[in-house]
């Protein structure tokens, strides 16, 4: 299996923990129906899983497979829900190499991270995974056939891949957000490296020293400015301005309503700018939660150390803690 099944992160760099007194992961209402628990599993999927399996990850910058790749390898013609389900949870509960079932994955991400993940919430997520058609990238189908022995005849794979690489060409809106998300992964790659290899605590030196450096990188790949913005920056460099601000108040309102965030465009005179939110999962926590309840004081002390007047903390799971801003010429 991989880094992560359970979405370990990132924002990248900004990722979770346990809670004593509070579960710090989105839970169902048994009362609801079973057919809401499998879109709610949905949910859960999204939050939880996504910094690592996102369907919307290039196929060399995922930091995890996509959940389609975990789905097929568990799942067979004969594979039970009530088998799926205890399997995935089997593994979340003591994620080893010898308890992997996806070995390719492991060898190339290592083996995912062990995350006290309440039962409930595994069986709601492998429960819509088991029942129904989940995401996939558009690589994903050429890359199974071949991994079975089953190449494509042709390059249509190849062909899809390069025009999804090829952004320059997508709508402004879907440009923006890839030049976002692609950075993202970056940052979210070399995080994971460092938390799975040196643990938490040396995951802030990176975040300290390296995360500006990649960011600007990746601007200069794109011939973009990106950067983080939020409301409650970590470095004050990071401060948004007064319209970064009322965005971030909108897609607070987005997300309180249950609605799904929209990337926000300003079309210039020969720029556009977009803004898209930066949500928490599950890791995030880790260094962004509650103090003493999801920060452990070790994590405290070194925040302390390293960001005098940190103020990126408290928050819970599925908020707003900033913004992704791209600005790039016409």
């Amino acid at each position: 299996m991989n880094k992560g099944l359970i979405g370990l992160l990132l924002f990248l760099v900004f990722l979770g923990c346990n809670n004593s007194k509070k579960s710090s992961y989105v839970m169902i209402d048994d009362k609801n129906s079973t057919k809401e628990q499998e879109h709610r599993g949905k949910k859960l999927m999204e939050i939880n899983c996504y910094v690592c399996h996102s369907p919307s990850a290039s196929e060399n910058d995922r930091i995890g497979p996509p959940m389609i790749a975990i789905k097929k390898r568990y799942i067979s013609n004969t594979t039970t829900k009530e088998e799926f389900v205890n399997a995935i949870q089997a593994f979340i509960k003591n994620p080893t190499t010898e308890n992997a079932k996806m070995f390719g994955a492991v060898r190339r991400f290592g083996v995912m991270p062990k995350t006290p993940f309440p039962d409930k919430t595994i069986q709601q997520i492998t429960s819509y995974m088991f029942e129904f058609d989940i995401e996939q990238p558009e690589w994903f189908e050429n890359h199974f056939n071949k991994k079975r022995g089953r190449g494509l005849k042709n390059n249509k794979g190849n062909q899809k891949q390069q025009a999804q690489n090829n952004f320059e060409n997508l709508p402004y809106k879907e440009r923006g957000l890839k030049y976002a998300l692609t950075t993202k992964a970056v940052l979210g790659k070399n995080l994971m490296g460092t938390i799975q290899k040196k643990g938490t605590l040396e995951a802030l030196t990176f975040c300290n020293e390296k995360a500006y450096p990649l960011t600007d990188s990746m601007s200069v790949v794109y011939n973009a400015a990106i950067k983080r913005v939020s409301d409650k920056p970590r470095n004050y460099n990071n401060q948004a301005n007064a319209d970064e601000l009322t965005y971030i108040k909108t897609f607070k309102k987005e997300i309180a309503n249950g609605q799904e965030p929209k990337p926000i465009v300003n079309d210039l005179n020969t720029k556009v700018q977009i803004y898209y939110p930066i949500i928490t999962n599950t890791m995030c926590l880790q260094c962004h939660g509650k103090p003493n309840e999801h920060i452990q004081p070790r994590i405290l002390k070194s925040l302390a150390e390293l960001y005098p007047n940190d103020k990126a903390i408290g928050y819970d799971i599925n908020q707003v803690r900033g913004l992704w801003s791209v600005t790039f010429d016409k």
